[in-house]
């Protein structure tokens, strides 16, 4: 009998279409011996759909059509049970039933933990990090805060509230001065480098600033790494087990991998063939042109992080090098990366679809310990206690 999994994705982000993108991509090359893919797709409005016209990117070229052409569900729980049930009819309400929960979302509302705390109250398994280590992975702030205190070397930084700002902007333009320009303006709980910009002077600091604060309330500036080569290596796993790709080396002619570098231009990732195990990539160098001691040192600072923040299933971690003094920073992680960083894994001779099924069998894996874990007691507390009226008889007595 084939596994049941649920691909979600989509949601109120301002990812929402580079999710479509990357959990199109993923369902393309599912094993389908192995698996049942049932796609769930949560409009901007977060509604819920599911169907067969979801594994089609043609389906999502006009979004205010898809939900003609899917059914509305919500997903919960019955018995043993984990159901789509269908919002739209009276009759037939039980849509499909699946087994494994496979997120496939980005950003803020979905990706930082938002939508892991829901299946963890329905009690699903699902592949990736839980709510800890998806919301350290999504605040730029916090993750740093974190790997500071692990003593993983990142960036120099300081980040601020949008109320503060506007309440005494010349003490945080105070103190980003201590950091010296150039600096890189961040909204503190995006990615794919939305609202991002890298500011040169302080003229055009507070323009930057006001940028991020369209996205996002918690700001964070950092400085800029000098002599700058950025690379990438993702790490597959849990705190048990972890493997590590390829590193890459970014290639772009901006300050930073933009999302035009990442989605719209040449630097868009794209699936290798089914039958061809080498990806060409225009967005990265693989392998990164690196010093051994350096390459030796990304992949330990790697797995540090990925225990440090609690992380599982496959992230993949920036990082920067200064290349004069070889010294190598952490800049984030991104716990559900793009195209699911399949591209860093194929030089190892890990196809998409076999980083698919690990992630997958990972899930399964953790699931069946964890139900050996105690989460409840038999006993009911409430069998002997008497309310509110219990409580002035004992007042009354005391007094």
């Amino acid at each position: 009998m084939k596994i049941k999994v649920g691909v979600i994705f989509g949601g109120d982000s301002v990812e929402h279409e580079v999710s479509i993108i990357t959990a199109v991509q993923a369902m393309e090359y599912m094993d389908t011996t192995k698996y049942e893919i049932i796609p769930i797709y949560i409009d901007k409005n977060r509604n819920w759909y599911t169907g067969n016209a979801l594994l089609n990117m043609e389906t999502f070229q006009d979004l205010s059509k898809v939900s003609f052409k899917t059914t509305h569900v919500c997903l919960t729980k019955k018995e043993n049970d984990f159901i789509l049930v269908n919002l739209q009819s009276t009759f037939k309400k039980v849509v499909s039933t699946i087994d494994v929960a496979f997120p496939i979302v980005h950003g803020k509302g979905v990706e930082d933990g938002s939508l892991m705390g829901y299946l963890d109250t329905l009690g699903i398994p699902y592949v990736g990090c839980d709510i800890l280590g998806a919301s350290l992975g999504q605040d730029k702030v916090l993750q740093k805060q974190v790997l500071k205190a692990c003593n993983v070397s990142v960036p120099n930084f300081i980040w601020f509230y949008e109320n503060e700002y506007f309440e005494d902007s010349f003490e945080i333009l105070k103190q980003i001065q201590t950091l010296g320009y150039p600096v890189i303006v961040k909204p503190a709980r995006l990615g794919s480098s939305v609202g991002i910009q890298v500011v040169k002077s302080e003229e055009t600091i507070k323009q930057a600033i006001e940028e991020a604060i369209i996205y996002d309330e918690k700001i964070i500036v950092e400085e800029v790494i000098p002599n700058l080569m950025e690379v990438d290596i993702a790490v597959l796993g849990n705190h048990k087990s972890m493997e590590v790709s390829e590193i890459g080396e970014m290639l772009t002619n901006h300050d930073f991998l933009t999302f035009e570098d990442k989605y719209i231009g040449e630097g868009k990732k794209k699936a290798p063939s089914k039958s061809s195990k080498t990806d060409s990539n225009s967005g990265f160098r693989i392998p990164a042109n690196l010093e051994k001691k350096v390459e030796e040192e990304i992949i330990a600072t790697a797995k540090q992080a990925f225990l440090a923040l609690n992380l599982k299933g496959v992230t993949r971690f920036d990082f920067l090098i200064d290349q004069k003094s070889q010294k190598v920073y952490v800049n984030e992680p991104n716990t559900i990366p793009g195209c699911l960083a399949f591209f860093f894994f194929t030089p190892k001779n890990i196809t998409y679809t076999d980083l698919l099924d690990r992630l997958i069998t990972l899930t399964i894996k953790d699931y069946k310990n964890s139900q050996k874990k105690i989460s409840s007691f038999e006993s009911n507390v409430l069998s002997t206690f008497q309310g509110s009226k219990g409580a002035k008889n004992k007042l009354k007595k005391e007094s």
